[in-house]
């Protein structure tokens, strides 16, 4: 069984509290790593102060020329990363490549925008007393920040915490989740050969009690958390007030299918989109609204599709569908599946749970106070309901305290105008499912799902705070 050592002030050290990583499809252990305490945090808080200024004053080739190596070094070794969190994580082998494929992206981009930071020019004599003066707006690094990432996108979700922070000039300290600890610090070994200071990036998995900490220690400038909106407001609520503080929560993602859509690449996306990762996505899609015309055309052909997932061992390249992250979270999605049959939903196809592996699951006759349509599901779990117009199914997308984003299949201009200009999200995806995304496009939800916004040059400006020299406007010399 291979030893992981956590990474924290440049060094590769172990702990007395070891932390098993076990298959969540088999249940074995895969390997160990150790927990970090108190003590290990501090170290790594107090490593990232001593190189603070340091690395805000690293030109913008040293960052760009840092985050190509890691980018160029994660795609030498792309095929192990993707086999550790198809193991870790039970993400199917297609799926975890991908990751790792937009892990590469993200880094390659990040280096892009760290040559180009955001600063601006300002005319300031649009009043009498700005006359003779100009202006100009430059971007500084915020200072430490704490990043803390879920087990769904175990790197490439890791990455767009580190990544903006290297671009921006500050140094991070990031908690990955303890379900999934191996693909960031497999990405450790590559960050220490970097120029970077040591110091600048610190990997920790530890307790929630000393994660807390990361929330709550004044001497982190900005937190930056992707999970559970529970857990995302009640952080934001014990920050300190001058803290900044990102949010990537979670959603129940609608899709609108019009009967104006090309039917068979709705289709095509939907079963991507509901099923990838076992639906453990935050833009999963979950609430699937289609025109009453095509409805019984389109369930028919959901329901055939749904029965031809690959299902199986998530290290093989043919299995489209596995396991979930661990038993209770497939119990927490049988509940709930089970709680809206109860009250009158009925099971189309699926709705079976055997330890870890939860069936895909077709859902119709749902109502909106049903946990599957209220909530995030977080499971592979999806209802089909009809509607009769399209303002009706914009409401129903609406009919939510989420609000990431929304997929919308239709020919109309009509329709996709209508949709963008009134479904209330933080995206509106045209002729694609809700679970698009590229990761240079700014990311993130309104109302319950997040505050701020991911997308490298977005995050990158979420990291930095602006300043503004005012001097005389020298005339020109001959």
């Amino acid at each position: 069984m291979e030893t992981y050592k956590i990474y924290f002030a440049g060094q590769f050290q172990t702990t007395d509290r070891e932390l098993i990583v076990k298959s969540p499809f088999t249940g074995k252990e895969l390997a160990r790593t150790f927990v970090a305490g108190p003590k290990e945090l501090n170290h790594a808080i107090e490593g990232a102060l001593d190189v603070e200024q340091q690395m805000a004053h690293l030109p913008s080739y040293a960052r760009y020329e840092a985050l190509m190596f890691i980018a160029s070094k994660i795609r030498e070794n792309k095929e192990k990363f993707a086999h550790i969190i198809a193991s870790e994580a039970a993400k199917p082998y297609r799926y975890a490549m991908g990751e790792v494929l937009r892990a590469i992206q993200t880094f390659t981009v990040a280096a892009e925008e760290a040559k180009r930071l955001p600063k601006e020019y300002i005319s300031l004599d649009w009043t009498q007393p700005g006359s003779g003066k100009e202006g100009l707006v430059k971007y500084f690094p915020i200072g430490l920040v704490a990043g803390i990432s879920p087990f769904n996108f175990p790197l490439n979700l890791a990455v767009h915490k580190i990544a903006p922070a290297i671009a921006a000039g500050n140094p991070i300290i990031l908690k990955p989740s303890r379900h999934t600890p191996l693909s960031t610090l497999e990405l450790a070994k590559i960050i220490d050969q970097t120029d970077l200071p040591k110091g600048a990036v610190s990997i920790l998995p530890t307790d929630r009690e000393v994660g807390n900490q990361l929330v709550t220690d004044e001497r982190i400038k900005m937190l930056s958390f992707t999970g559970s909106p529970v857990v995302g407001w009640k952080m934001k609520q014990i920050a300190p007030p001058k803290k900044r503080v990102l949010l990537e929560l979670g959603g129940n993602a609608g899709v609108i299918v019009s009967k104006t859509a090309d039917l068979d690449l709705a289709l095509n996306k939907i079963i991507v989109g509901a099923y990838a990762y076992s639906g453990q996505v935050c833009i999963h899609t979950q609430r699937i609204f289609v025109h009453k015309d095509i409805f019984d055309t389109f369930i028919s052909e959901l329901i055939e599709r749904t029965k031809n997932l690959k299902k199986g061992d998530p290290t093989n390249p043919d299995t489209e569908i596995s396991a979930m992250i661990e038993e209770k979270e497939a119990q927490r999605v049988e509940q709930w599946v089970n709680e809206a049959v109860d009250q009158g939903a009925k099971v189309l196809f699926g709705g079976q749970r055997n330890f870890t592996f939860f069936q895909p699951t077709v859902l119709t006759g749902t109502k909106k106070d049903m946990k599957v349509w209220a909530l995030e599901v977080f499971g592979p779990v999806v209802l089909v309901e009809p509607f009769e117009t399209f303002e009706q199914a914009v409401e129903m997308i609406n009919d939510s305290e989420y609000g990431l984003q929304a997929g919308v299949f239709t020919e109309s201009f009509k329709e996709m105008s209508y949709a963008f200009n009134n479904i209330v999200a933080g995206g509106v995806i045209i002729n694609d499912v809700s679970t698009f995304r590229v990761d240079h496009m700014p990311y993130g939800g309104v109302k319950n799902s997040g505050f701020g916004r991911e997308g490298l040059k977005y995050s990158i400006r979420e990291q930095m705070e602006p300043r503004l020299l005012v001097v005389p406007n020298y005339p020109t010399m001959d």
